[in-house]
This record gives structure tokens, C-alpha cells and sequence, in this order.
């Protein structure tokens, strides 16, 4: 595995990952494939990892950067070992998702963008979960629950405390 330098100790470029980027780095619209695949793999992209990536591409940092910020996907903030998301596409958001989103922040005592002092939760609005039928949506990792009011937050928050 390739450390990148200045990268946080657990801010390994893996095998795999320098594999992707070698395959995809010279086609023409990769740096969105390369983007996600570097999230996937970390769960966020920080600056230094930032300036691998465009050492690894051969693409200016300000490019690399002006696509991270400027999709709402991309974070630059390493994000709660628990992401919750909460659907604000328009089923969601009709059926009162913003304060399922307000709710949840409230209770875990974060800001927007902030992730709880254990470093266990973070909050995130999306703009859809793909579950319009089970509106409004929030998701904790791959756990998908619908058809939720502010009072089920409590107990959903409860199941991912020790976990």
C-alpha cells in the first residue's frame, strides 16, 4: 500500500484503489469515477488526499477541487462511523423530512456538516433515497427505514449507539 504524504495515518492509497485510478485516469471524464471510488474506499476525500489525486492524474488540484465541492455528494470532512441520511427529494421533503434532519441533529447535539464529539454520527440531507413510496426516508448506512415521524428517531439513534 502507498502512504500519500501528508495523509492521515489511516489515509492509505490501496492496491486496488491506485489500480482504479491508473485504469480510468487518462479517459476522458474519469475524474468523477475516480472521485467516488476514492470516497467509497475512505468515506471522504480529505486535502492531502486531494493532492495525491492530482499528483496520481496528472489534474490540477483547483479541477480536483472545484468537483469535490461543488457536488453536494463529495465530503471533505471525514463523516460519523453512522451516516444517517435523510431524503429531501419531494415525496420526502412534502411529508416533513427537513424535520426529521432538524430532529436528529437536535438530538445528537451537531451542526450542519458536523459529526457527534465520539465521532459515531454524522447527518446528512440527500436528495434521494430511491424509496418515495416509503416517505420521508432516512437511512444509517445500508438500513433503510420509511414511513418515519421525529418520534422514531430516538429509537433508531438507540440501535446504532454501542454498535
Amino acid at each position: 500500500m502507498k502512504q500519500c504524504e501528508k495523509c492521515e495515518p489511516d489515509y492509505t492509497f490501496t492496491p486496488e484503489l491506485l489500480a482504479f485510478i491508473d485504469e480510468w485516469k487518462d479517459k476522458p471524464g474519469s475524474l468523477i469515477m475516480i472521485l467516488h471510488k476514492t470516497q467509497e474506499t475512505f468515506g471522504y476525500i480529505s486535502r492531502p488526499a486531494a493532492e495525491q489525486l492530482s499528483k496520481l492524474t496528472g489534474i490540477s488540484l483547483a479541477r480536483v477541487y472545484g468537483v469535490i465541492t461543488f457536488y453536494h455528494f463529495f465530503k471533505t470532512k471525514k463523516p460519523g462511523k453512522h451516516r444517517i441520511s435523510v431524503c429531501l427529494g419531494t415525496a420526502c421533503y412534502l411529508k416533513g423530512a427537513q424535520d426529521l434532519i432538524d430532529e436528529t441533529r437536535k438530538l445528537l447535539g451537531i451542526e450542519p456538516d458536523g459529526v457527534t464529539e465520539d465521532g459515531q454520527f454524522s447527518v446528512d440531507p440527500v436528495r434521494c433515497i430511491g424509496c418515495c413510496g416509503l416517505a420521508p426516508v432516512l437511512t444509517v448506512g445500508n438500513d433503510t427505514f420509511g414511513k418515519i415521524s421525529k418520534n422514531d428517531i430516538p429509537g433508531i439513534i438507540a440501535k446504532y449507539k454501542n454498535v
